[in-house]
């Protein structure tokens, strides 16, 4: 017979020691995750990237057993829009406010402007299921609490799914584009598995997209400088502003990362007559390279596929890891080897009629992404065994 486990809030993660939060969040070094780092969700609040005034109230729930010891944490935000989450319910914002409801502010378990699939909660070895329902538990009763319209988990262990669905969540599903190693050895490996069409447009691409002169290097770790930074900021401003009018993380942010998690750092730059033009920021796991922003201040064909893609499957295939995740979106990167995979996320939704009308969404939705992943599938540039 379990006991009930006390549980309650804290409005910054640096009110939870870093070495509990490390061991609970990253307990094996094979599937270590930095974004799940004590320094990651630190760095994002005390730098101003997430926290209230941008929308992002820290409501992290902490667990601790009968011996008084943390034995889990589920980060929480309370948001007041739905920007920074790669999981779009703004259509749900409107039609749950043109009926009269409040949409916002909602309850948010995410990693913040991060769309990687990792584990939400953070538990104690022990007793895993029981702390993990106790928590999802508490999170619901802060919904009902705080008369929210909804809790969203996104981009969650698939295995967390049928907990949640017992929770009365609803699943919703969509995809991603990936990398993975198949034993190619090196990148000519890869193009012999692809189809000699494909193959040839991928040769074809890398060599236009650095016929200007352009040199590609790899920076990481303690080779990382300030200058280094400099420029990525530069690159990150750019592309920040078209895409999304105010770029999310703010230049404290990144010296922050520099301080605490360089070593998980890589950066792709292209330069020209030693000067950086173009660039992006990869962290470093256990077995994946995580592409996560990237920028130019130049116009170069094929240099955004080049930096991106292929550079970062060199360097997974150099380094011994077996995946890249590039990102959220992009079904151009289906052509270029990254192959379609299923995300999930999972919503509790307040409002009984609402719920109802999100549920025959997810629905149809559901069916469609099913459908679209098999034809992507039919689509793969491999050759055909």
């Amino acid at each position: 017979m379990f006991k009930p486990l006390t549980i309650y809030s804290v409005d910054k993660t640096q009110d939870i020691p870093a070495s509990i939060w490390d061991q609970l969040a990253n307990p094996d070094a094979a599937s270590f995750s930095p974004f799940l780092t004590h320094a990651f969700f630190n760095a994002l609040e005390e730098s101003g990237s997430a926290c209230q005034a941008t929308g992002w109230q820290p409501l992290h729930l902490v667990a601790k057993d009968e011996q008084g010891e943390i034995c889990g944490i589920l980060p929480l935000y309370l948001k007041s829009h739905s920007q920074g989450e790669y999981v779009f319910d703004h259509g749900w914002a409107q039609g749950f406010e043109m009926a009269g409801g409040r949409y916002y502010p909602k309850m948010l378990s995410a990693i913040p402007f991060t769309p990687v699939t990792s584990r939400k909660l953070f538990t104690a070895q022990h007793d895993q299921e029981h702390i993990t329902k106790q928590l999802i538990e508490a999170a619901v009763k802060q919904v009902e609490l705080k008369g929210l319209s909804s809790l969203h988990c996104n981009f969650i262990d698939p295995a967390l799914a049928p907990l949640l669905e017992t929770q009365g969540f609803l699943l919703r599903r969509d995809t991603q584009f990936h990398w993975q190693d198949q034993n190619y050895q090196d990148f000519e490996g890869f193009l012999n598995c692809l189809q000699s069409r494909k193959r040839k447009a991928l040769r074809k691409e890398r060599k236009a997209a650095l016929k200007d002169g352009l040199e590609v290097k790899w920076i990481e770790g303690d080779e990382i400088k300030g200058e280094h930074w400099d420029a990525f900021y530069a690159f990150y401003m750019d592309t920040g502003t078209r895409k999304w009018g105010t770029p999310y993380l703010t230049r404290n942010f990144f010296d922050q990362i520099d301080a605490t998690l360089k070593q998980h750092v890589v950066f792709i730059f292209a330069y020209q007559d030693d000067t950086p033009i173009a660039g992006a920021l990869n962290f470093k796991g256990g077995t994946t390279l995580y592409g996560r922003y990237w920028g130019t201040l130049q116009c170069h064909p094929f240099l955004h596929f080049e930096i991106c893609y292929y550079q970062a499957i060199d360097y997974a295939l150099a380094h011994g890891l077996t995946r890249v995740e590039a990102g959220a979106q992009g079904e151009h990167k289906l052509l270029r080897g990254y192959t379609p995979c299923e995300t999930y996320s999972a919503h509790y939704i307040s409002h009984p009629g609402f719920k109802r009308a999100v549920n025959q969404f997810l629905e149809e939705e559901g069916s469609y992404v099913k459908l679209r992943n098999n034809v992507l599938h039919d689509h793969l540039p491999f050759k055909k065994k």
